[in-house]
């Protein structure tokens, strides 16, 4: 499974206004949609808080030790980023709003601390609201944003996870797929990673006094702030060559986000592979509902043309798993060529642990709510909002074009 992931425009006939973004974390502001809102009671309390410059899972950490819980005990909706200001709710069990609204975490504010029934769970939210700032963008940039707005509104956005669903060194689909393949060797090597992709100096010497069969130089120059890699290295230093056991040492919750990377670089391939008719359905596709996200299986794609034009379904892509439901005809042959492309089979996904991948169906394209833009200088302000699951990232680089 190569890491280069090519994914090219729908948009591609129009040229970019350039410029970057997450220049400044005010650059980047994202907040959740939430499915329902609390309703007042119940022993769960639902904590809406913003972070800066740190993951959802490093703030789970935070609030876990503010509140001297277990983190599994804390639930949450979607994962987002580092980069940025984002606006998400956690949940906790049998905690006074009053604690809760007197924590004081780095890089934390809580905003509000209501009671709810349940605890909240990944996927419990609608989609969520973006505002992006686009710095540096090209002196013609009003010329080329209409017409790329437009498409987009009208065809919809290319449902890529793209390159921050791969992680720092952009290998996470790599750990997944060697998981998948039960190469445990690999697994590690791929956690521990390439020297060349690495710019802090300690730690791509790290690297590479692994790649040399130096484990104890590399556990002792390993950052601390590497954690599965320090936990992974002091088992091997142990116990050298097993890797299997060393690899144990990762959090299940990494490891899912590694298999579910994999299956996210292979879905990438499909939604490429069909750009050009992203807005159109082939017979025998699993068409998407985007109003509840049932699929069904596309007989006759003449048939339902009316209905994606109008947006309300779409071609859905593969999600790969065991169980996953198949679609039919050339659809099928597309996405056998591209899994048996990566070496990998439906059965691998059937991982035991907690570790089982049963596969779903993704759409290829999402609607973008309320795009709107406006330029003040040199910068252009984007903001909208997209279903769960689907990334700003996707929407941003058709305006780019540059990444």
């Amino acid at each position: 499974m190569s890491n280069q992931n090519l994914q090219p425009y729908l948009t591609s006939g129009i040229s970019g206004i350039g410029g970057s973004i997450k220049e400044a974390p005010d650059d980047f502001f994202v907040e959740e949609i939430p499915s329902y809102t609390p309703c007042g009671s119940g022993e769960h309390l639902y904590i809406a808080l913003e972070k800066r410059g740190i993951t959802t899972l490093e703030a789970l950490r935070r609030m876990a030790q503010g509140l001297k819980i277990q983190e599994r005990d804390i639930g949450y909706a979607g994962m987002k980023d580092a980069v940025g200001v984002t606006r998400q709710t956690f949940s906790v069990q049998r905690i006074a709003p009053e604690r809760a609204l007197a924590l004081d975490l780095d890089g934390i504010r809580i905003l509000s601390a209501e009671r709810h029934s349940n605890k909240l769970k990944v996927g419990h939210l609608k989609g969520n609201r973006f505002r992006i700032v686009i710095r540096g963008v090209s002196a013609a940039a009003a010329e080329f944003i209409p017409a790329i707005v437009e498409i987009l509104r009208k065809r919809g956005v290319p449902n890529y996870f793209g390159s921050q669903r791969y992680g720092a060194q952009g290998n996470s689909h790599l750990i997944g797929a060697a998981m998948l393949r039960r190469d445990w060797q690999e697994c590690v090597a791929r956690l521990i990673g390439d020297p060349d992709a690495i710019r802090d100096e300690e730690w791509s010497a790290a690297i590479s006094a692994y790649r040399q069969g130096d484990t104890a130089e590399a556990l002792r120059l390993m950052p601390r702030h590497c954690r599965s890699e320090r936990d992974v290295l002091q088992r091997l230093v142990a116990r050298p060559e097993e890797y299997e056991k060393a690899f144990s040492a990762v959090h299940p919750r990494l490891k899912k986000m590694y298999l579910s990377a994999a299956q996210s670089f292979l879905f990438d391939q499909v939604v490429a592979r069909r750009i050009d008719g992203l807005d159109r359905l082939m017979n025998g596709d699993l068409a998407c509902k985007h109003v509840n996200g049932a699929c069904f299986l596309v007989e006759d794609a003449a048939v339902e043309e009316e209905r994606a034009a109008a947006f309300e379904i779409s071609a859905s892509g593969p999600m790969f798993g065991c169980k996953m439901k198949q679609p039919e005809g050339a659809v099928r042959e597309l996405e056998d060529t591209i899994l048996a492309g990566s070496g990998l089979e439906l059965s691998q996904f059937d991982l035991p642990g907690g570790l089982r991948m049963e596969g779903e169906r993704r759409p290829l394209r999402v609607p973008p709510g309320d795009l709107s833009l406006s330029a003040s200088g040199e910068a252009v302000t984007v903001e909208f909002t997209l279903p769960k699951g689907s990334y700003a990232t996707s929407l941003i680089r058709e305006i780019t074009k540059t990444f």
